[in-house]
């Protein structure tokens, strides 16, 4: 029996300790302290990028391996949810695997919309591991001039 020396091994398992622990994504809150989008509720968690644009809000998610018809997108009381599943092989040493990074199962992110993301025509597509999720804004109301009568 070998003994393979990494030295990286303890610190690797000390950040994976820590992981649970991160609740810091605050891009699209709307004032609220409560942003639970980095709770870890799986063992892993897409790697999320979110972009303002003058007309919208851009959402990217990196899930390799993960099929379109598998994610689940949801919206409710002004929370998106972005959820799924990325199917695992069955992977061992005997199979001459030394390490195995890659994590598999389910995810779930979600996110506080801002008041003017526009809920009712959010649109999302998937291709080749990377998920493009599209909040528009709503129109800018013009301001009404209201004529004062005598």
């Amino acid at each position: 029996m070998s003994l393979n020396y990494e030295p990286w091994s303890l610190l690797d398992r000390f950040q994976q300790q820590l992981n649970p622990l991160s609740y810091a994504d605050k891009a699209l809150t709307t004032g609220h302290d409560n942003d639970y989008s980095n709770v870890v509720t799986s063992r892993w968690r897409p790697s999320v990028d979110i972009k303002e644009e003058a007309d919208r809000f851009l959402i990217t998610a990196d899930l390799p391996g993960v099929d379109p018809k598998d994610i689940e997108i949801t919206m409710d009381n002004g929370i998106l949810t972005i959820k799924g599943e990325r199917q695992s092989e069955t992977r061992g040493e005997a199979e001459g695997y030394k390490r195995v990074e890659r994590v598999s199962g389910a995810f779930y992110r979600r996110f506080s919309l801002p008041d003017t993301a526009d809920a009712e025509r959010i649109e999302a597509k998937g291709k080749d591991g990377v998920l493009e999720v599209v909040l528009p804004k709503h129109e800018k109301v013009q301001p009404r001039k209201i004529e004062v009568k005598s």
